[in-house]
C-alpha cells in the first residue's frame, strides 16, 4: 500500500482519538452498519481530499466498511493530524497521503497520489482535488462518474466550471444540505474558529472588539459565539439583506475602513479574497490579531503585508507578529490559513456527525444513480437530509409530532379558508 505520513510510530495515539470522535457519532455509525451488511460501495473507488481529522477517519472507515476502496489527502496544509494518518494506514489499512505543514509541492503531489489510484468517485473539501483532475489529470477524468463537495468555498468553483461548461461529471453540493450548513458551518465553525483563536493567543475576548468579515452562516456561528463570550461583535458585509439582519441581531455594521481603526480582533469568513489590505493593516491597532477561517488563505493580503512590515517574527505557535514602518504591531494567525485547523482540532464530533453522514448516503445515492445524472453541480435530496435529521435526533433522544391525516389533507388543499 503506497502512503505518505509523518510517523507511522503515531498511530496508537490516533487510533485513540479516532475512537473518541466515533463516539460522539452515532450517526455515522448507524450508517457504517448498515454498509457492513448490504456493502453499496463493493468496488467503487474513492478518491477523496479533505481535512485529515479524527471525525474524516470514521468517515473513511465507513467508506471502507460499504465495500468502497479509498484514498485520501489532505485539502489544507495546515489542517492534517498526523497521528491520524498515522493510524489509518497502520490500524484500518487506507492509503492516506498528508503531512502537517506539506508545502505548495507537497501538496498536490498527494492530491495526484489519490488521483493515480484512478477513482470512479471523488470527494471534495475546496475542489482542489476536481480543479487538478480537469486541468492536468483528464486521462483520470474519463472514468469519474460522480463527485461530492464539502464546503461553501468548493461550491462555488463548481458552479463556476459548471456555468462555463467544463464540469466533467455530476458532483453533489453536501454543503448546501440542510443537515450540513445550518448545524457544520453555524455551530461548528462557530466554536472551532474561537476556540483556534484562543489556543493561538490566549485572549480574553470579553470587552474586545471582535471583527467578523462575512454574515454567511459560518460568519453567524463565529458572531454568536464571541458575542457569547462577551465581546463587541462588529460584522463586515457587502450584502444589505446580510447586513440589515446582522443589524437586527444585534451587531454592529460597518465598512472595513472603519472597523480596521477600532478591532482588536478580525476573523475572515466570506469566501472572497483580499478582505483585508494594506490600507486597512495600517490603520489598524498595535497589538491587532488577524486570522482567516474561510477555506482558502487568500482571504488575508499577506503578500502585501510581507512586502511592507520591516520585521517578522514567530512569537507563539502559530502566531506570526509582522512590524509596520510606524512601528505598530499585527499579528496573523495560522499563516492566514483556516485557524479551526490550524490551531485547533476543527469542528466537534457529533457536528460533523451529520456532515459526513450527508457524504456517505451522498456516495450511496451516486452508485444508485450512476449513469443516470447530469453532469452538473447536484442538491442533495431532500429525502436525505430528512433522513438524517430524523437519525440525529434519534440519537440525541428526541422525538417530534407528525401530521395527522387531516393536517396533511389542510396542507395540500387550496379551498379551505378561515
Amino acid at each position: 500500500m503506497n502512503y505518505d505520513c509523518k510517523d507511522i510510530g503515531l498511530a496508537p495515539k490516533g487510533k485513540d482519538r479516532i475512537l473518541w470522535a466515533d463516539d460522539r457519532m452515532p450517526v455515522l455509525r448507524t450508517i457504517r452498519d448498515r454498509f457492513e451488511k448490504e456493502k453499496p460501495l463493493t468496488g467503487i473507488r474513492i478518491g477523496a481530499c479533505l481535512h485529515v481529522t479524527t471525525e474524516t477517519a470514521n468517515l473513511m472507515r465507513t467508506l471502507k466498511a460499504g465495500g468502497g476502496e479509498v484514498s485520501l489527502c489532505a485539502s489544507n496544509p495546515l489542517s492534517t493530524q498526523d497521528d491520524v494518518t498515522a493510524s489509518l494506514i497502520a490500524d484500518f489499512q487506507i492509503p492516506v497521503f498528508a503531512i502537517t505543514g506539506e508545502d505548495h509541492d507537497t501538496y498536490y503531489q498527494h492530491i495526484h497520489s489519490v488521483l493515480d489510484a484512478n477513482p470512479q468517485i471523488t470527494m471534495d473539501d475546496g475542489a482542489d482535488l476536481v480543479s487538478t483532475l480537469h486541468s492536468s489529470r483528464e486521462n483520470v477524468l474519463e472514468q469519474v462518474f460522480g463527485g461530492t463537495e464539502e464546503t461553501t468555498t468548493g461550491v462555488i468553483r463548481l458552479r463556476s466550471m459548471e456555468k462555463e461548461g467544463v464540469l466533467g461529471y455530476p458532483i453533489i453540493a453536501v454543503n448546501d444540505a440542510l443537515t450540513k450548513h445550518l448545524f457544520d458551518n453555524r455551530y461548528g465553525t462557530g466554536q472551532s474558529t474561537v476556540d483556534g483563536i484562543l489556543r493561538a493567543t490566549n485572549i480574553l475576548l470579553a470587552g474586545s472588539n471582535v471583527v467578523v468579515g462575512g454574515y454567511g452562516w459560518c460568519g453567524r456561528g463565529v458572531a454568536m459565539r464571541a458575542s457569547g463570550m462577551g465581546a463587541h461583535v462588529i460584522i463586515l458585509e457587502v450584502d444589505p439583506i446580510k447586513a440589515l439582519e446582522a443589524v437586527m441581531d444585534g451587531f454592529r455594521v460597518m465598512p472595513v475602513a472603519e472597523a480596521a481603526e477600532i478591532g482588536d480582533v478580525f476573523v475572515t469568513l466570506t469566501g472572497n479574497i483580499a478582505i483585508l489590505r494594506q490600507e486597512h493593516f495600517e490603520k489598524m491597532k498595535d497589538g491587532a490579531i488577524v486570522a482567516n477561517s474561510g477555506h482558502f488563505n487568500v482571504e488575508l493580503d499577506l503578500e502585501v503585508l510581507e512586502k511592507i512590515a520591516t520585521k517578522k517574527k514567530r512569537i507563539r505557535h502559530q502566531v506570526d507578529q509582522y512590524t509596520l514602518p510606524s512601528g505598530k504591531r499585527i499579528n496573523v494567525l495560522g499563516e492566514g490559513r483556516l485557524i479551526n485547523l490550524a490551531a485547533a482540532e476543527g469542528h466537534p464530533a457529533s457536528v460533523m456527525d451529520m456532515s459526513f453522514a450527508n457524504q456517505a448516503l451522498a456516495t450511496e445515492f451516486l452508485v444508485k444513480h450512476h449513469g443516470s445524472l447530469k453532469k452538473e453541480v447536484i442538491k442533495m435530496p431532500e429525502h436525505i437530509d430528512r433522513e438524517i435529521a430524523t437519525l440525529k435526533l434519534a440519537t440525541m433522544g428526541y422525538n417530534i409530532d407528525t401530521l395527522t391525516d387531516q393536517q396533511t389533507r389542510y396542507l395540500a388543499s387550496w379551498d379551505q379558508g378561515t
